[in-house]
């Protein structure tokens, strides 16, 4: 493949929840640490995965919620980023950023998290967060604000 194949490469689809206390007055969010794999242990992410090929985005956050974190959620707005686009991750990934809040189960790091934390807004952009979502943080700040 050339590079400018590689450029072209469509960009496959993760997703994301920012779980906010509320929905409606939202003032901490959940935020998740990674524990694997090695390069990326520490750092602090939105919890989410990959879309899988049969799956629609919903499901497959639903689905990722389930075994990451033992939850489930109610959806609320997706946050986009510049120009309503999905935001640009590693390795020619995209994410998708909905907010969301818990209405089942009680959050717990079950997969690829060695901590959570619920975090107030003021004191999000404090985390060591994972590069590419560091602008997708500071974008839900002014959203929650």
């Amino acid at each position: 493949m050339s590079p400018s194949d590689a450029d072209v490469r469509p960009r496959r689809l993760v997703v994301a929840a920012a779980i906010v206390d509320s929905l409606d007055r939202p003032t901490t969010m959940l935020c998740a640490q990674r524990s694997a794999p090695a390069e990326l242990a520490g750092k602090w992410e939105l919890p989410g995965g990959k879309v899988e090929p049969d799956e629609t985005p919903v499901a497959a956050l639903h689905r990722e919620l389930a075994e990451e974190l033992g939850v489930e959620v109610r959806l609320g707005p997706v946050v986009p980023a510049g120009g309503g686009e999905d935001w640009p991750i590693l390795d020619h990934l995209r994410m998708r950023v909905w907010l969301a809040e818990i209405t089942a189960g009680a959050a717990a790091p079950l997969q690829d998290h060695g901590e959570l934390r619920w975090v107030g807004r003021d004191a999000l952009e404090d985390l060591d967060w994972l590069e590419p979502d560091r602008p997708i943080v500071r974008a839900l700040v002014d959203a929650t604000a």
